[in-house]
């Protein structure tokens, strides 16, 4: 990449350390400014043919530049969207195949993002991480309304519910309740992240933010941490992410750090004759008998299923995408199953 290049980017993909197979699918062209992430939905691998489906139709329309931007962005999405449900039509093997995305177009200083599902895009600047999309799933809505926190949501047995999907049925761009559009600045001194769930599903966002100053002058070392960290974190599924720095970005950060104040470590504490004071040995050891303690009075509220332990909400699944009706959401982030309509799976 020249030095007077707008940015520089980098994309990643990892199976994870659960899965063979990936059904994830990125783009980064950052001489047209395109960006996206794809997490294709189903099994018998109809989750990888729906996300090739979407990356090559993507492509087409966004790079032919008519229409504004988030017209070209709506055109995509959706001829990618009926495609994906024709071909499922046809064929029984893909019945119920889908994906959710998120794509990001840069022009004029502007980044403008077309979303559907639970794959995310971020803006990092000085300091900060700022999520720009809004999750379609019922976890993410009670995160995004602020009744739970991002470690509750991201802990939630039924996290990986969405209600809106790239694939399941047919639509038109300007459809209701089918495809955000959000537009932000997009300074010299910042960078986006686009990934999927396999990330912000197991590395919270201020380590994010942490990998992405840590590495500012590498876009492509920062995807390599970024996908380590959730593969550290137990790689559960498949991990994509796409970074994004403006030319100005590692500048600004390797200012910003510098300025920011160092907490001045914690004094020397000298043991005083009289007073006990714990060593690492006696930490360890008073550890283990709150543990043993904990465990004897909560065990006769433990069951094993022979799928692993379980307590109040029951197991927690392997991360999987199910699709569920959006009238029900709050019902199912709050634990509720009974009308769950569970039709596709990765």
């Amino acid at each position: 990449m020249d030095v007077i290049a707008r940015f520089k980017s980098a994309g990643l993909s990892d199976p994870g350390r659960k899965r063979d197979n990936n059904e994830d699918r990125f783009h980064a062209d950052p001489d047209r400014g395109i960006f996206f992430v794809i997490d294709g939905v189903g099994g018998q691998n109809a989750g990888e043919k729906a996300a090739e489906t979407a990356y090559n139709l993507l492509r087409a329309r966004l790079e032919r530049p008519t229409g504004t931007t988030a017209e070209r962005i709506r055109e995509a999405i959706t001829v990618a969207n009926n495609e994906i449900h024709s071909l499922a039509q046809s064929n029984g093997q893909w019945d119920g195949m889908a994906c959710v995305l998120t794509v990001a177009v840069v022009e004029d200083g502007q980044v403008v993002a077309g979303h559907v599902g639970d794959s995310r895009l971020y803006m990092i600047q000085s300091g900060d991480i700022r999520k720009l999309t809004h999750d379609h799933s019922p976890v993410g809505e009670r995160e995004d309304r602020g009744e739970i926190d991002e470690i509750t949501a991201m802990r939630h047995p039924r996290r990986n519910e969405v209600f809106r999907d790239v694939g399941s049925g047919q639509h038109s761009p300007d459809d209701a309740e089918f495809i955000d559009i959000v537009a932000a600045p997009f300074s010299s001194n910042a960078a986006l992240l686009l990934c999927s769930d396999g990330l912000s599903d197991l590395v919270p966002s201020a380590q994010i933010l942490a990998i992405v100053e840590a590495h500012a002058n590498d876009p492509q070392a920062t995807a390599r941490a970024l996908i380590d960290a959730a593969n550290e974190a137990g790689g559960k599924d498949n991990v994509t992410v796409v970074v994004v720095h403006g030319r100005e970005f590692s500048r600004a950060i390797s200012t910003s750090t510098s300025r920011r104040p160092v907490a001045a470590p914690p004094p020397n504490v000298m043991p005083r004759p009289g007073k006990i004071y714990a060593t690492p040995i006696l930490s360890i050891v008073v550890g283990l008998l709150i543990a043993a303690l904990l465990v004897a009075v909560t065990r006769p509220h433990w069951r094993d299923t022979g799928a692993g332990a379980v307590f109040g909400l029951g197991v927690v699944p392997e991360p999987r995408t199910w699709r569920v009706q959006a009238d029900i959401g709050d019902t199912l982030a709050q634990g509720g199953l009974a009308h769950a309509r569970r039709s596709n799976q990765t």
